[in-house]
């Protein structure tokens, strides 16, 4: 590597919008891909996608290779791979269902080293990619160079989110508005443009902003990642890879034939 990989807590602390390439498919070339084409961070999937240990280390790789900070979803409860996540470069850790202060502070201990948490020491593709050969200098800033995304999708989460952004380490969350739109529907619909879920992502990114943190979502397609950042919202995705792709295909076929 010739420059450490751009610092995600400073990127998203900043005044701007961001916009998040979200890999389900676990290529590390394709999520090169999505880094070069002008996302400014990408989310390795191993909750919904088919990220694993392996494909989530040669995905970081080639996100840090194309100067971009990767994140990575990891399964539910799966707070033992977040802290080897961080261990292998990520630039952040997104975690699904974390509904309460509980959650919260297993999440942190996961991704935090002492005092805030106890993330176990083994960081050496992270030292590289940060850029701090000394381990002393990586072990004062980590804290401050990762981050630590609890994800907003239910009613609980909701209102317990005071409770969970003051918890330390805690550093922003990320709505799924699909998982939001079920539990404000108690089950009966999935319809996450719908008025329930915006209502809703406008009090969250409300309590977000107000704890001095982080505001992320998952956004389906342009449209709704632009209200997205409108409402607020740092940091946002225009779908997925598998239907971008698809998209893209169609749309390729679809011209082809009009002739």
């Amino acid at each position: 590597m010739n420059a450490p990989v751009p610092s995600l807590p400073d990127l998203l602390r900043g005044e701007g919008s961001y916009l998040l390439g979200w890999s389900c498919l676990a290529d590390p070339a394709l999520a090169g891909l999505m880094a070069r084409s002008g996302f400014d961070v990408v989310l390795l999937d191993q909750q919904h996608g088919t990220y694993d240990v392996t494909t989530s280390v040669a995905g970081l790789t080639e996100l840090a290779l194309a100067g971009k900070p990767g994140l990575v979803r990891i399964s539910v409860g799966d707070f033992r791979m977040a802290s080897r996540m961080l261990d292998a470069g990520a630039a952040g850790i997104v975690a699904p269902m974390i509904n309460s202060v509980e959650d919260a502070k297993a999440l942190a201990a996961a991704t935090k080293f002492p005092p805030v948490g106890q993330r176990s020491w083994g960081p050496d593709r992270a030292m590289v990619f940060s850029g701090l050969e000394n381990p002393q200098d990586y072990l004062t800033q980590a804290n401050g160079r990762t981050m630590t995304i609890a994800m907003c999708e239910t009613r609980e989460a909701i209102a317990n989110l005071p409770d969970i952004l003051a918890v330390p380490g805690i550093d922003g969350i990320l709505v799924g508005p699909g998982d939001l739109s079920i539990a404000l529907s108690n089950g009966a619909a999935f319809d996450p443009l719908g008025s329930a879920v915006t209502e809703a992502l406008g009090e969250i990114v409300r309590v977000t902003l107000a704890a001095g943190k982080v505001p992320c979502a998952f956004a389906a397609g342009a449209a709704r990642a632009s209200e997205m950042l409108k409402m607020g919202f740092r940091l946002s995705s225009i779908g997925y890879d598998g239907l971008l792709v698809s998209d893209a295909f169609a749309k390729a076929v679809a011209e082809a034939r009009k002739g």
